[in-house]
């Protein structure tokens, strides 16, 4: 038997037990049988010559494994990346006509309340985390309190600012 011949029965054999076996780490079935494909395809027969098929069956479910892993890490990086991007709000941005500058000043102004209704600790932890890019052990640091408190502080201020600015645009 070739090769090719011995990789094909491999695969149609073994293809629906890898595909579970990936979905179970995944979550997603269609992302599974793209890694398991991505898996026959980098496998080589001609890396296994000479050892059982027990070994060359391990040997493809720790290349289904690790491709697994691979896209768990980068949904985790993605995830992270995602989660930096300052609020909409936050990011300065150039004003074309009177009637966008007024909504920026009205959504200014909002934000202003929602943050003179805080004590003083949760606005200067605010202030330093999204306006002035400390990061929240500086904050911590500078009022004095825990790195988990400086996380509640502008969490906490975060999420009422973002719920009364969706109030005010509807």
């Amino acid at each position: 038997m070739k090769d090719g011949d011995a990789t094909a029965l491999l695969y149609a054999t073994h293809k629906p037990a890898l595909v579970r076996y990936a979905t179970r780490i995944l979550g997603s079935r269609e992302a599974a049988e793209d890694i398991v494909q991505d898996a026959f395809i980098r496998f080589s027969p001609s890396n296994t010559t000479g050892t059982a098929a027990a070994q060359t069956l391990a040997y493809l479910y720790r290349i289904v494994r690790n491709l697994c892993l691979d896209v768990i890490k980068r949904r985790k990086i993605e995830m992270r990346e995602r989660d930096d991007e300052p609020p909409y709000w936050s990011i300065p941005r150039a004003v074309e006509t009177p009637e966008e500058n007024v909504q920026v000043s009205q959504e200014l102004q909002i934000v202003r309340q929602v943050l003179d209704g805080f004590p003083v600790d949760v606005r200067v932890a605010v202030e330093m985390h999204r306006f002035g890019g400390h990061t929240l052990e500086e904050v911590a640091a500078h009022l004095g309190i825990s790195v988990a408190t400086a996380h509640r502080h502008v969490r906490t201020a975060l999420v009422e600012i973002a719920l009364r600015l969706g109030d005010a645009a509807s």
